[in-house]
């Protein structure tokens, strides 16, 4: 059943299949955004209550939902990692940590900025704020521990445990406003019923979602592919490739 999953263990292959995606994920990233911002910033319907300070959802929403997903495709790859003791699985986690941890700090200081407006401070310790700064404070040490070992099978066992363990906190950041009692407004989109939002104010924060998550994917490519050649360093392939692109 995993025999697919086996063969992207070779690192010249994944290598390989990652600098073919790249071009798709940043292009589609560019194009996502560009449309997405431009149309939620400028030519979307100002709010009848919040006025035009709400605009700021066009980033803040989608770096608050790919701060979640990112963690997620974190810990699959540390779970594919410590089960199936994929190296590239563990490279693809320690590449997703710190884009994780710098777009759930956008999503903490957007919301800060929301906030100030919405509800008169900058910061309260309502549930969904603090799970999503405990989130943050995850991305840290799952960081630290990549970072404080120098053997990296070693390092990548304790962080990929973090990783994992660390799963618990993103129901609790989906499900805290409607679990407690938050000054957090419930979620405006929907999957089973009709959203609150109306359909040109919806459309942008969707393809803002879906870009910042093809953004996501192509800075992922990117450190996956400098994390296989840092750790494949003497591989007759890396060695052949660096001479191909005049690098001595």
């Amino acid at each position: 059943m995993w025999k697919w999953l086996h063969s992207y263990a070779d690192p010249e292959r994944a290598y390989n299949l990652s600098g073919k995606l790249l071009p798709w994920f940043s292009v589609l990233a560019l194009s996502l955004i560009g449309i997405g911002s431009i149309w939620g910033l400028v030519f979307a319907p100002t709010d009848y209550q919040q006025g035009d300070s709400y605009r700021i959802i066009f980033i803040h929403v989608p770096a608050a939902s790919m701060s979640m997903a990112a963690y997620m495709g974190m810990a699959t790859s540390a779970f594919i990692g410590l089960v199936w003791q994929i190296k590239s699985a563990d490279w693809a986690a320690a590449a997703i940590a710190p884009i994780g941890a710098v777009i759930t700090f956008i999503a903490l200081i957007t919301g800060a900025t929301w906030g100030k407006p919405m509800w008169g401070t900058w910061w309260v310790w309502d549930a969904r704020l603090t799970a999503e700064l405990v989130l943050l404070f995850l991305y840290l040490g799952v960081i630290a521990l990549y970072a404080s070992f120098e053997d990296k099978v070693l390092a990548a066992r304790a962080a990929g445990i973090l990783a994992i363990v660390g799963v618990i906190n993103i129901p609790i950041i989906k499900y805290s406003v409607e679990w407690w009692s938050s000054l957090h407004q419930p979620s405006t989109i929907k999957i089973t019923e009709k959203s609150a939002m109306p359909t040109e104010m919806l459309y942008p924060l969707l393809i803002n979602i879906l870009g910042f998550g093809m953004m996501i994917g192509a800075i992922t490519l990117v450190r996956f592919r400098a994390e296989i050649l840092a750790r494949n360093s003497m591989r007759p392939w890396v060695r052949t490739l660096a001479k191909s692109q005049g690098v001595k």
